[in-house]
């Protein structure tokens, strides 16, 4: 069921808002209106207009609610499982066994606790793409959380029980007829990648998410030569196979692309897809360093995305902002490589642009009041000069232990770091009980 929205006027006074945009914006001494889940108004305290509406008094830093742009969180199941392993083996040894031994019931629980996670982190808006999508975006509506739920499609050893791709396929499509118009939760589909999934069947996905204004959501270029069989047959690179079959154009999200030429970035560039940059979960793995600047040059909407915490091995999006910006840096030998504000952006106004929404991302009227208040109380934060400070000190010292509060379109979802819509303690239990169940062959 669709969750009702908070419909109770308030006003939040702050000692500091970052908008979440590019220019790395700060206003100190500020307020934040909110009504019926959206921002009515923000700007410094002197110029608010009056309001009756009741008050409550923020001593810390709001910030925008993060965008995790790409993540198989329900993988909270299988956390660590597999160190040390490349990406073909970690997947075919560990992973696809396990998960063809998932249910409905499995993912639920799984999510739960992952979207806990997530908000207590001040990640208010996930792009999930994981099996049994249903239960996914039950367990999103149950935490309170916002979501873009991917029905995937792959065929795997183990997974025959989901059906052939044809019937995932269709699925998916009944899938988001189910859901429907749900303020807190949009269905795309999430064909795999394009070596494990036919270019048929992903012009096919392309085509209904074209129909229907879905985000169509596959992993691209994650290693080197993970997809040389495919590449040799065509005579060509992926990006380049995806265009030349007709896959390309509507809202696409392609997670990872670390390994992508420059002419790769220009056929992204050329056909407006948008990169969900994974930065921990590519060095963990060692499958190499995305070119970012090169994305972004070329006006490639970008987001930042931790993975699945079976890769990572968790749903931190602050670890990611500051790897982001230190890898960008690295690989230009560059310390301008990317500013402290860019980095920052990526998880808040470049994911939501990446995802192809205008209504999360930056806290400006118009858009839901998904936001997190973080306590600047903390050695992290000194000293303050100016608000730029506050910023670059969010990105290079502070961290997701330092969000102390987060609502989610006005309503508040976590309270001085414990979640309110979650019942921790049981959910952890019960995930720590089917994990151990799954890794019985």
């Amino acid at each position: 069921m669709t969750r009702p929205l908070e419909v109770t006027a308030r006003r939040y006074r702050a000692g500091a808002v970052v908008l979440g945009d590019r220019a790395g914006t700060v206003l100190r001494d500020a307020v934040l209106d909110v009504a019926e889940g959206r921002i009515t108004w923000i700007g410094p305290v002197a110029d608010a207009p009056p309001s009756n509406a009741p008050e409550t008094r923020l001593p810390g830093l709001i910030s925008p609610g993060l965008l995790n742009a790409h993540c198989h969180s329900p993988m909270t199941l299988f956390r660590g499982i597999g160190e040390g392993l490349p990406l073909n083996r970690w997947l075919s040894e560990v992973m696809w066994p396990r998960e063809g031994r998932l249910t409905a019931d499995d993912v639920r629980a799984a999510m739960r606790l992952a979207s806990a996670e997530m908000l207590r982190h001040g990640i208010t808006t996930s792009v999930e793409m994981y099996m049994y999508a249903d239960a996914v975006v039950e367990a999103v509506r149950e935490s309170g959380a916002r979501a873009v739920v991917m029905s995937p499609l792959l065929a795997a050893p183990g997974w025959e029980h989901l059906g052939t791709l044809d019937e995932q396929l269709e699925r998916a499509v009944r899938h988001a007829d189910s859901v429907g118009k749900d303020p807190y939760v949009e269905v795309g589909i999430g064909p795999h990648a394009a070596y494990t999934v036919p270019l048929d069947i992903l012009r096919r996905a392309a085509e209904l998410t074209r129909e229907h204004r879905m985000l169509l959501h596959i992993h691209v270029a994650e290693t080197q030569g993970e997809a040389a069989e495919l590449e040799d047959e065509h005579g060509a690179s992926v990006p380049r196979i995806l265009a030349d079959h007709g896959i390309l154009g509507g809202r696409m999200l392609a997670a990872h692309c670390v390994w992508m030429s420059d002419a790769d970035l220009d056929v992204w560039a050329e056909h407006d897809v948008s990169v969900a940059h994974c930065p921990q979960s590519n060095a963990k793995l060692a499958a190499g360093i995305a070119p970012l600047t090169g994305m972004l040059e070329r006006g490639i909407r970008v987001g930042l995305g931790t993975d699945g915490p079976a890769s990572n091995n968790n749903l931190d999006l602050w670890e990611e902002i500051r790897l982001a910006a230190q890898l960008a840096r690295l690989r230009a030998l560059d310390p301008n490589a990317l500013s402290a504000a860019d980095a920052f952006w990526l998880a808040t106004g470049g994911g939501a642009a990446a995802l192809g929404r205008d209504d999360i991302g930056l806290l400006e009227p118009g858009r839901w009041a998904d936001f997190c208040q973080i306590d600047t109380d903390d050695v992290a934060f000194i000293p303050v000069e100016s608000g730029a400070d506050l910023l670059t000190h969010l990105v290079w010292s502070a961290g997701s232990q330092h969000v102390r509060d987060t609502w989610v379109a006005g309503r508040q979802v976590v309270a001085d770091g414990v979640c309110l819509t979650v019942d921790e303690p049981e959910a952890r239990t019960e995930v720590r009980k089917r994990a151990a169940r799954l890794g019985q062959a």
